[in-house]
């Protein structure tokens, strides 16, 4: 009912919408897949409330967009798919609530006000379609608050349990499925405090330079991290897939104009908190893997 050695390994993250798959899991899914783990890439909305920043776009052009814009960005996510070389993607099928106050917050299509039991449904299907082992979403406040965000940690959190559940939505037809370990993508304090002392040491553009932002609370505390992937192998990748999502990410984004060393370090990197295991918990130094000691 949970694990079988014959299932291979799989690596599912859970994300709002496109162009987060690239922040904080970008390199990893390119690591594993050429580790020859299978990976599945589930978004929960296509960002229909999100600002269109493409500069080749006029303003008469944009607001002929926006009503397509989720079908515009459903094709900019295919092409980040294919540049980290993630073998399954797959739409919960909700609409973007937008930032948190905002009046699409009350759509009733939206992820914020989706039904909890209908939501947790859709992600426990493909945890028992894919049977990964390891799955990835946002710590409790979205990562910056995000409704979607918190309401991906929400879901995900209720479907780590109810997946391998046989009573939990019999209705599926699928047998249950336990995943051994959830894990929230993290940025270690220590690190956002020292990029963005260098980035406004730097004289580079870029939202260090807002005297209200407080990077004493920025990040996860470093004590609560408990894996790091080495992906600075993949940086290309993650630029690539950054550069397909041209309607939110423009060409002067400060992720393009970092010098190469500070580059190196802001996408090299992908931090990891370990919040649910069917196993074992965390403890000593920081693990290289998100798949160690499985058996």
């Amino acid at each position: 009912m949970s694990q079988d050695p014959t299932t291979p390994l799989t690596f599912m993250a859970v994300h709002a919408h496109p162009d987060d798959e690239v922040f904080g899991t970008g390199g990893t899914f390119a690591y594993y897949n050429e580790q020859g783990v299978r990976t599945v890439l589930v978004t929960a909305t296509l960002g229909e409330e999100g600002e269109i920043v493409d500069p080749a776009l006029d303003e008469q052009a944009k607001a002929a967009m926006f009503p397509r814009l989720g079908e515009v960005r459903r094709e900019e996510l295919k092409q980040a798919v294919a540049a980290l070389d993630i073998q399954e993607s797959r739409l919960l099928g909700f609409r973007d609530s937008g930032m948190a106050g905002r009046d699409s917050n009350q759509h009733p299509d939206s992820f914020h006000q989706a039904n909890f039991a209908e939501a947790v449904k859709r992600l426990v299907a493909l945890i028992r379609e894919f049977k990964p082992q390891v799955i990835v979403t946002y710590d409790a406040f979205g990562g910056y608050g995000h409704p979607d965000h918190i309401q991906a940690n929400r879901i995900t959190n209720a479907a780590f349990d109810a997946a391998g559940e046989p009573r939990c939505y019999p209705e599926l037809n699928l047998p249950p499925w336990q995943p051994s370990r959830l894990y929230y993508t993290a940025m270690p304090r220590s690190f956002m405090v020292q990029a963005m002392k260098a980035a406004q040491e730097s004289g580079e553009p870029g939202p260090w330079n807002n005297p209200e932002m407080n990077t004493a609370i920025m990040g996860t505390p470093d004590e609560q991290i408990s894996t790091r992937i080495d992906v600075r192998k993949y940086i290309d990748k993650k630029i690539q897939a950054l550069t397909a999502h041209k309607t939110q990410i423009a060409p002067d984004n400060f992720v393009f104009t970092l010098p190469e060393e500070q580059r190196k370090q802001m996408l090299g990197y992908e931090h990891f908190v370990l919040v649910r295991s069917a196993i074992a918990s965390h403890h000593g130094e920081l693990e290289q893997e998100l798949f160690t000691n499985l058996a």
